[in-house]
């Protein structure tokens, strides 16, 4: 037997099965009967067994080899049927499956709004969510780990660089607003002024919120004392809510503009306000129909707009 059958051979064989009769397989592929009879008894020998019992008047009839091969036949032309819209699909640059790093708040305040109006217009691939920041996730942008990072950059010279290698997208620019603890019973704005001799909470000395806090605060003539250091925003703003800390706060995190217990302080009159650039990050090779969705829609959510 070979190891392989031929593919032509089982075609012709499938069609006698399925129309129970040489003259109306050659029929269906443009055969004359006696082809349709000479790939049968071919497909026979290769298989070193009789498939087809032939009976003079009376319609072929399977034998127990024969029905077993024309299950697997079926099996192996709908595998190929399959495959062959995989690729496609591939070739039209549709993708089964997603990786996309985001940083700890997008994935809270960013993802599900968006992912929700994703799965209502193009349901099906499936999307693999990975939290990463934006320093550790460059690097699996450029390995093919992730194929799209949602990332943020406080300051120009911060990561991602434009590069030949990754494809930048600007989804938008989401304000820092400087908060404070509220005070139960207070009546009118608290003034920057106010804050000066309070404790600060950022991230660390390298971090680039922290950075971002000096160079702006040098450029006011401030010297801010940072007393309490975190790299997550969420502890930050527990701090800020307990009266520990005034700090400078991604505006998501404080909801739809307000949070009962933080206090917005109000900037002096000239002061530029603050903001980082929230990202898009991929391989300028790894575009689909798919990336490009999803990026419209970050872009679209992290603008204010409704999605949809």
């Amino acid at each position: 037997m070979k190891s392989q059958p031929d593919l032509k051979l089982l075609t012709t064989f499938l069609a006698v099965v399925h129309r129970g009769s040489m003259a109306e397989a050659a029929a269906e592929l443009g055969y004359v009967p006696s082809a349709v009879s000479q790939h049968i008894a071919a497909l026979e020998r290769d298989m070193g067994v009789e498939l087809i019992t032939r009976r003079p008047g009376s319609r072929l009839i399977l034998t127990a080899a024969g029905r077993s091969l024309a299950q697997a036949t079926e099996t192996l032309f709908d595998a190929t049927a399959r495959f062959q819209d995989a690729a496609h699909g591939i070739a039209n640059r549709e993708i089964a499956e997603l990786r996309v790093g985001t940083y700890p708040s997008a994935m809270t305040y960013l993802l599900p709004q968006v992912l929700s109006t994703l799965r209502a217009c193009r349901p099906g691939p499936r999307i693999r969510l990975v939290v990463v920041e934006t320093d550790e996730g460059v690097p699996r942008v450029m390995s093919g780990d992730v194929d799209l990072l949602v990332a943020y950059r406080y300051l120009p010279e911060d990561p991602p660089a434009p590069s030949d290698a990754l494809t930048i997208t600007l989804l938008g620019r989401e304000p820092l607003v400087l908060v404070t603890g509220a005070e139960p019973g207070r009546r009118g704005p608290v003034e920057l002024s106010e804050c000066l001799e309070r404790e600060w909470v950022s991230g660390h000395a390298h971090n680039p919120d922290r950075r971002l806090l000096h160079r702006w605060a040098g450029e006011l003539g401030l010297a801010p004392q940072v007393t309490l250091e975190t790299d997550d925003l969420h502890s930050m703003l527990a701090m800020i809510r307990a009266g520990l800390a005034v700090g400078l706060i991604p505006a998501t995190l404080l909801g739809a503009g307000h949070d009962a217990g933080v206090e917005r302080v109000v900037l002096p009159p000239g002061v530029a306000p603050l903001y980082r650039e929230i990202l898009a990050v991929s391989r300028p090779g790894a575009h689909s129909p798919l990336i490009d969705e999803l990026v419209t829609l970050l872009a679209g959510a992290v603008d204010g707009r409704d999605p949809r």
